[in-house]
């Protein structure tokens, strides 16, 4: 960066760096441990309310089809209209969610609460084009690992936490969680973040966000109910059916709009499939970790290989995952900064295959568990934050939120076909070992998901290679002062139709 580069991201006015990413990372926080807190919780849900298993796993299915459907929509919303102020609005919307569900004591109620949770799931690629927008180049790198570790760090802390709050306080405490920290994390961005003065004019795609809902719903609905319904009943088949068609007619929309929700042209290219196809496979890879782990160490040592222990005992298993993806997520910005996003993204999926592959292998002692899980955790945290970082370098600036949006949605994509095809081995070596699980379902089930990071490293080595970009810019100190940063960073990212704020707008839509 120049100087003159410098003393623009370090503008009088401008938020503190640090500060700002604390508070991001506590909102994206937040968001992740409700992804799985709500595990441990269900037997006691199913208990308390007298349901079923099936019934109860809506509450996974709610939060994963709403925020799929939410999070590239509100990232296009955050492009056009300002990301702190959809920031604040999707902090709204997972408060509600988690006010609902503790206020709410039937199944209905907790479902509707996980879906409103769920449509709050655009605060990870909100965060991300906050950060591309406001912080100095040197920092963005290191700022987008740790946001995009989030994603990892919650899903494995929220297991730990959840089953010591479900014990001691009940379910609902771990909503009125929720809805602390997202409260929190609201005042802090409102109080503390700028609003970004990097805008698009376009139209709401209205349509083509109708279309790309219908389809996600049907396709995540599909694969969610598979093993439930049966993947070749004529409900799932028919489901599938019908993704395939919205799909087709959506992008057949997407093409030919002036403004389009997503732009499909810009989703083809190498740098942003390559990218996405990564964050699909590592996805694949990722959650089966969530299922297979705690139900290994859960399962009785009458089986053979489980230790028998508790909910909360189980969720212990992956602290050594999620800290050294507080560790990974940042170093991964660092490299990014220095050797660019590519080697970050192939070290993880090498690191996060040879731990699956170590499971396999060696899970017979509660010390290979935790050294299977500590790699992964280092893989996936590399991986996560390198995908970040690559999309920022592909998106325009403009494009910054629905970029970020739409890889988040491919990675949960990923996650919900190799969560339900780990389920599927573990089911099928049941029904041959008599009820529980057989041993080698487990081997087969962490070898599948070795296999998916190879097929992440496959992907990982198409993406172009390219240096990290410099923003410059030969606006003299005094020339700063009399022009909107936006305006800088524009002409850097070659955007025709970048607006700024109006000064004194206080992020108003232009």
């Amino acid at each position: 960066m120049s100087a003159d580069g410098a003393a623009l991201a370090h503008a009088p006015g401008r938020a503190n760096p640090n500060r700002t990413l604390f508070i991001l990372a506590l909102g994206a926080l937040a968001y992740t441990l409700a992804q799985t807190m709500i595990v441990p919780a269900l037997p006691q849900i199913q208990r308390e309310l007298h349901t079923t298993a099936a019934a109860v796993t809506w509450l996974l299915t709610a939060f994963l089809l709403a925020s799929s459907v939410a999070t590239p929509i509100l990232g296009r919303l955050g492009d056009m209209y300002g990301k702190e102020r959809l920031l604040l609005a999707a902090l709204a919307i997972f408060a509600a969610g988690n006010l609902i569900a503790a206020l709410g004591h039937t199944l209905g109620v907790y479902i509707a609460g996980r879906a409103v949770q769920g449509a709050g799931g655009a605060i990870l690629p909100l965060a991300i084009g906050i950060i591309r927008d406001e912080f100095p180049r040197e920092k963005v790198a290191t700022g987008i690992g740790t946001i995009s570790a989030m994603f990892g760090i919650g899903g494995g802390i929220g297991l730990v936490v959840s089953g010591l709050l479900v014990q001691g306080l009940g379910v609902d405490s771990i909503f009125w969680l929720g809805l602390i920290a997202s409260v929190l994390a609201a005042l802090a961005t409102w109080r503390f973040v700028p609003e970004s003065p990097v805008r698009v004019r376009a139209r709401v795609d209205y349509l083509g966000g109708a279309l790309l809902a219908g389809t996600l719903v049907a396709l995540l609905l599909g694969v969610s109910e598979g093993n439930s319904w049966g993947w070749t009943s004529a409900r799932v088949l028919g489901l599938f059916a019908l993704a395939l068609a919205l799909g087709a007619l959506w992008a057949w929309h997407e093409l030919r709009t002036r403004d389009p929700l997503v732009d499909l042209r810009l989703m083809r290219e190498r740098p942003m499939w390559t990218v996405n196809l990564s964050a699909f496979a590592i996805g694949f890879a990722m959650f089966g970790s969530y299922i297979l782990i705690p139900q290994l160490v859960q399962a009785p040592s009458s089986s053979g290989y489980g230790f028998g222990a508790s909910v909360t005992l189980s969720g212990l298993y992956l602290l050594p995952s999620a800290l050294l993806m507080l560790f990974s997520g940042p170093l991964s910005g660092r490299i990014s900064t220095t050797r660019g996003s590519r080697l970050p993204l192939k070290l993880g999926c090498v690191a996060s295959g040879a731990a699956y592959f170590l499971l396999a292998a060696l899970h017979a002692q509660p010390w290979q568990i935790l050294l299977g899980g500590a790699v992964l955790g280092l893989g996936i945290g590399l991986a996560f934050a390198a995908m970040a970082n690559l999309v920022v370098d592909a998106a325009p600036q403009e494009m910054t939120g629905v970029a970020s949006g739409v890889n988040t949605i491919v990675r949960s994509i990923g996650g919900a076909i190799g969560g339900q095809v780990a389920a599927a081995i573990l089911t099928a070596s049941a029904a041959t070992a008599g009820g529980l699980p057989s041993e080698s379902g487990y081997t087969g089930a962490f070898l599948m998901s070795g296999i998916g990071a190879i097929v992440a490293l496959g992907a990982a080595s198409l993406v172009p290679g390219r240096a990290p970009r410099a923003i410059e810019t030969t606006l003299t100190p005094t020339e700063l002062e009399a022009f909107d940063e936006a305006a800088v960073f524009a002409g850097a990212y070659g955007a025709s139709e970048v607006l700024p704020a109006p000064e004194g707008a206080g992020g108003e839509t232009p």
